[in-house]
């Protein structure tokens, strides 16, 4: 008897709510049956001591994959709209424990996911690195004094988290109490790369041309911002699992910026000091790499050491799985914008990822952030779904 990527719209789920309240949440045991050749089978239950994503990225396992949605707490809820009205200001929102929290948790409530990820930004350190910086609605980050000389980099301060970001951890530490290991707590960083683009270009950039101006000409000033960076982010991601993460995902945004011999020289060799350091005192804390349009990397994303390489949506999820290797868990990839889609669509995108993904070490998520606008009952039913397949 088999039921491999069945759906809800497949099985039969009697429960008195497709999410039921995180205090009830311990005793959620839906009854899913299918008919396989004239007989009503019931799937085996595993008793997990640890969250589904952990165990999933072990490579234990596992009835399902384990699902969470990057961004999934953010402006497409109504309930984070109103929050926003109160606090229009993002960086209260994501500096303020007590905001920090119950942003953090409202998908939690609404959708019960397996990842609840930290509500927070990647350049959210620069403060404490002695690089101001503001996040300005409708024009997004803006950094006030760019480093462009050797000088510049020498006045850059390595993080001290505890120091700096003391909220981080506060947040961290109740978020771990409120899931209470129902789902695994993610933290998250920026990788050395994707950090300095944002420093130097002074905010978002489409063409990147002030970053590979200090690439390609001054390397060695590059080269000095970057371990700065990558010296601080393994702080920050020890800094976070003491206090909290179970998982944490490196956002390496713009890496995907550079060829591959220039993603060789000025972010891989950074990205695997990070996973490194971090591994010498947390070998068991899986980390995430996720670089947006990474298809011409992909081979060399596993060279870092993470544990997990999170795919965008224009990599097909079976041609990853198998230019990745077995060694490595993969995260995605469903195109953001299917969640705009009809319900039905939503669903056949889903069981085609997660049948092209393969048995165990998948996390199902986007292959992005959800988009501002997204419905948020579509992302319901993502959720009902994805938490309705069985291998």
């Amino acid at each position: 008897m088999s039921c491999i990527y069945s759906s809800v719209s497949s099985f039969s789920i009697s429960s008195k709510s497709a999410f039921p309240s995180s205090s009830s949440r311990s005793n959620f045991k839906p009854r899913i049956s299918c008919s396989v050749g004239g007989t009503v089978a019931e799937p085996k239950t595993i008793n997990a001591t640890e969250p589904l994503l952990l165990d999933a990225v072990r490579g234990k396992e596992v009835e399902r994959p384990p699902v969470w949605l990057m961004r999934q707490a953010g402006r497409y809820m109504k309930s984070y709209q109103t929050l926003c009205e109160k606090h229009p200001s993002f960086r209260e929102r994501s500096e303020n424990v007590d905001l920090v929290v119950e942003i953090s948790l409202q998908p939690w409530k609404v959708f019960q996911p397996d990842g609840v990820i930290l509500f927070s930004d990647i350049l959210t350190p620069l403060s404490g690195m002695n690089i101001p910086f503001d996040i300005i609605k409708g024009k997004g980050p803006v950094i006030f004094d760019p480093p462009t000389t050797l000088s510049d980099v020498e006045k850059v301060r390595e993080f001290i988290p505890e120091e700096s970001v003391p909220y981080v951890g506060e947040a961290l530490t109740i978020l771990r109490k409120e899931v209470n290991n129902q789902a695994a707590v993610l933290g998250f960083v920026g990788a050395p790369f994707t950090l300095a683009s944002y420093v130097v270009e002074g905010g978002s950039s489409k063409n990147f041309t002030k970053i590979k101006r200090l690439a390609f000409a001054e390397p060695k000033v590059l080269h000095s911002l970057l371990q700065i960076f990558a010296t601080s982010m393994a702080k920050y991601i020890r800094y976070q699992a003491d206090h909290g993460a179970q998982a944490v995902q490196i956002f390496d945004s713009w890496a995907t910026e550079l060829s591959p011999v220039d993603f060789e020289e000025f972010s891989l060799p950074y990205l695997k000091q990070i996973v490194e350091a971090v591994k010498l005192t947390h070998p068991d804390l899986p980390l995430i790499l996720y670089a947006s349009g990474s298809g011409g990397l992909l081979e060399r994303l596993p060279l870092t050491g993470v544990d997990v390489v999170s795919l965008d949506w224009t990599v097909d999820m079976a041609d990853g799985r198998r230019r990745l290797g077995p060694n490595v868990a993969i995260q995605g990839n469903v195109d953001p914008g299917v969640l705009f889609g009809s319900k039905e669509f939503i669903t056949n995108r889903i069981n085609d990822t997660v049948k092209k993904a393969g048995k165990g070490k998948h996390i199902l998520n986007l292959g992005h952030g959800i988009k501002v606008g997204t419905p948020e009952e579509n992302v319901a039913h993502f959720f009902e779904v994805a938490k309705g397949l069985r291998y």
